[in-house]
């Protein structure tokens, strides 16, 4: 296999597409296998991480499901594995499997692989639209009230930035916006009852051509895609995308345990990472910026009370004292897709996260997100690897 990050030579990035929409374009790979795809672009590396952000994972992979089924039909679950940490370097090919194509509903599953070795695995379901009959059973947990209302913010200009970014050759960085809202009960309350807010949404403007997986032609020399799907899919695929951000974490933040806050943690990070002296800086202020976060979160805490953690001082990132997270891994995800063609990926969304469990060296966690109607849209579930640094006693750096 290539050793370059994408198999074939990126195509230009289209003036109407969002930057969503150009991280998350695919490639068929028609010669090689039918219902075989890859990425058409280089994927995110999240500063500090082990491999490429997994909600690229879930959504390419959703992306490559869709190709096969008919517009008519839409996701409403698909149940994931994470078995290798991806490579950003290299290309990923995405296998599709026609498991099962029904009247009402049709399974595929994915397995994504690098190098001959499957990193990630999905079987998605879709069902199609209103087969559920004229009379159905209604009912849908409410969004919490009282949430501040995120930021506005001008679509085009962010997108016309996010053009800058690729056109000048730097990284194009994460392309979906958040804003953290806040943990409740704030105190003394349990890591169990606590709840984690935040709005997301997907940077720029989703076009009404959504540029997933196309078919390839060529046009005035340059690479150009005709669109195989409509336009709700792409929005699908940037909530898939987006649902990965900050959930396991979640274990961290609820125990109000060390994960950044460490001067060293970050220049040992800085020091060990492999990628370009941009991308070095991009790391470092990010990391740097999660630590600023962390440090105010456990401030707040110890205000307050001990948060439903271990009561400790914290005046920045130097101190780093207290439980510290050894490792954190995610190893599944779950979405349930409520009302696949009630919302839009580029308009806010509210996420609600919890964590009902934790032990034997794994954290559960579960997430809710509503349109800024109300709109129940998807619910969410993540297992993950959370162990304490052990103090040296015992290695935590694998699984």
């Amino acid at each position: 296999m290539s050793k370059h990050s994408t198999l074939i030579k990126p195509p230009n990035s289209l003036p109407h597409h969002s930057p969503v929409e150009s991280v998350l374009s695919l490639l068929p790979l028609v010669d090689i296998g039918p219902d075989i795809y890859t990425n058409a672009r280089p994927l995110w590396h999240p500063p500090g991480a082990r491999g490429i952000y997994g909600g690229a994972a879930i959504a390419q992979c959703l992306s490559a499901a869709q190709s096969t089924v008919p517009a008519t039909f839409s996701v409403h679950s698909m149940h994931c594995y994470f078995v290798l940490a991806g490579n950003s370097s290299i290309p990923i090919l995405y296998h599709v499997e026609r498991v099962r194509d029904g009247k009402s509903f049709i399974t595929r599953t994915v397995q994504a692989r690098q190098r001959g070795r499957p990193i990630f695995t999905t079987t998605i379901s879709f069902q199609r639209e209103n087969s559920g009959g004229a009379h159905t059973v209604d009912h849908a947990l409410k969004m919490p009230q009282g949430v501040p209302a995120p930021p506005d913010g001008d679509a085009a200009q962010v997108q016309r930035e996010w053009l800058g970014r690729i056109q000048r050759g730097e990284g194009p960085g994460r392309p979906f916006e958040s804003v953290k809202v806040g943990i409740t009960p704030r105190g003394n309350a349990p890591p169990e009852s606590k709840k984690i807010l935040q709005w997301i949404r997907a940077r720029g403007r989703i076009s009404e051509c959504a540029p997933n997986v196309r078919e390839e032609e060529e046009r005035t020399g340059e690479r150009r895609f005709e669109t195989k799907e409509s336009n709700h899919q792409a929005h699908l695929s940037a909530l898939a995308y987006m649902s990965d951000s900050w959930f396991i974490g979640t274990v961290s933040r609820v125990q109000r345990l060390e994960r950044f806050a460490s001067r060293e943690h970050i220049q040992r990070a800085v020091k060990d990472f492999q990628g370009s002296e941009e991308e070095r800086r991009e790391m470092q202020a990010t990391l740097e910026e999660n630590a600023r976060e962390e440090a105010e979160e456990r401030r707040e805490a110890a205000a307050e009370g001990s948060g439903g953690g271990v009561p400790q001082e914290s005046d920045g990132p130097q101190v780093g004292k207290g439980r510290r997270i050894g490792m954190m891994v995610s190893l599944d995800h779950t979405i349930y897709f409520h009302n696949p063609r009630a919302f839009r990926a580029d308009e806010w969304l509210l996420t609600e996260m919890d964590s009902p469990w934790a032990g034997d060296g794994r954290g559960l966690v579960q997430q809710r997100i509503w349109t800024k109607e109300g709109v129940l849209v998807a619910t969410c579930y993540q297992e993950g690897v959370v162990r304490l640094d052990q103090g040296g006693n015992e290695k935590t750096s694998k699984i």
